[in-house]
């Protein structure tokens, strides 16, 4: 999570806070969404069944469901098309490249080539 840059569209450094992160369940541990709120990133993260039985079974003290928004959530379907048109690429899937910026360079030589 420390890694996630933004890009400016003017110059300056890159800003290190999103508007919004939308991710998977497996991004929804306590720990995660504790350093978003630190952080004043606002979330959308679907809450795991097994959290979601433990905090009913706890009941008063499990405290109230994380605020989760359906029709926000949907548009991370997006990301997901995107991925998987890229693991259409044999290199990208089963990353053969060395280093992570040989792999780099891959992903983005495949976006490109995908935009165009």
């Amino acid at each position: 999570m420390k890694a996630i840059r933004v890009p400016r569209t003017g110059p300056g450094r890159p800003r290190t806070r999103p508007d919004h992160v939308l991710g998977d369940k497996s991004y929804s541990s306590k720990a995660i969404r504790a350093w978003l709120r630190r952080k004043g990133i606002a979330h959308t993260i679907p809450e795991r069944a097994d959290q979601a039985r433990n905090r009913v079974r706890r009941g008063s003290r499990g405290g109230r469901p994380p605020a989760f928004d359906r029709e926000v959530y949907k548009h991370r379907n997006v990301v997901e098309r995107c991925f998987n048109r890229l693991k259409q690429w044999r290199g990208i899937a089963t990353r053969y490249d060395k280093t992570a910026q040989s792999y780099e360079a891959a992903v983005t030589l495949a976006a490109l080539l995908m935009w165009a």
